[in-house]
């Protein structure tokens, strides 16, 4: 007599050897169905550990731009005081007649120095007029409205850089506030 198995095999049964030849297909079956079990869980493992590795893979390629996009970060920060001092010295000599030709020399030295900081990504800005921002802004001082929406910039003492996107230096500003809540004129934070 032939029977169909869930498997879609078709067995014979003999005689008095059907019930040993049965119980071993059973044996063999449940082993090859707790091997097919088995072999699921490595390939789901496999699939994890290349899932993971892959994610690490990338991981360390973002560290490496990252590091090689901020690989000058802390020179940079050692040279925008240098940059601050130029620039105070530029203020300080328009003002003077006799200095014109020393002027142009400086402002000559702070242009070039400005183009290769630009090259390695730095760029200044300014907060003048815009909404105070934390992650970008450092209020030193607040002064009354004066007509500016509160909360507005109205005053800068040191300019903010970023360098490729990232805040390397807030901007030091001075925040309008309402009259009321100034105490009478210009506070230091």
């Amino acid at each position: 007599m032939e029977t169909n198995d869930p498997y879609g095999e078709e067995t014979v049964e003999t005689g008095g050897q059907s019930g040993d030849a049965a119980a071993e297909i059973r044996q063999l079956r449940e082993a090859l169905e707790e091997k097919t079990r088995e072999a699921d869980a490595h390939q789901e493992r496999y699939l994890r550990a290349a899932a993971e590795f892959d994610n690490a893979r990338k991981r360390a390629a973002r560290q490496r731009e990252d590091d090689v996009r901020f690989a000058n970060e802390s020179l940079v920060r050692e040279l925008l005081p240098v940059l601050d001092n130029f620039e105070r010295a530029l203020q300080a000599a328009r003002g003077e007649p006799g200095a014109a030709a020393w002027t142009t020399g400086v402002e000559l030295i702070h242009r070039e120095l400005l183009r290769v900081l630009e090259k390695f990504g730095v760029t200044p800005f300014s907060g003048m007029g815009e909404r105070f921002d934390p992650s970008r802004h450092e209020a030193v001082g607040r002064v009354p409205a004066g007509g500016q929406p509160e909360m507005t910039v109205v005053g800068e003492t040191l300019r903010g850089y970023v360098m490729n996107g990232r805040v390397l230096r807030p901007a030091m500003v001075m925040v309008a506030v309402a009259p009321d809540s100034s105490g009478g004129g210009e506070n230091a934070r």
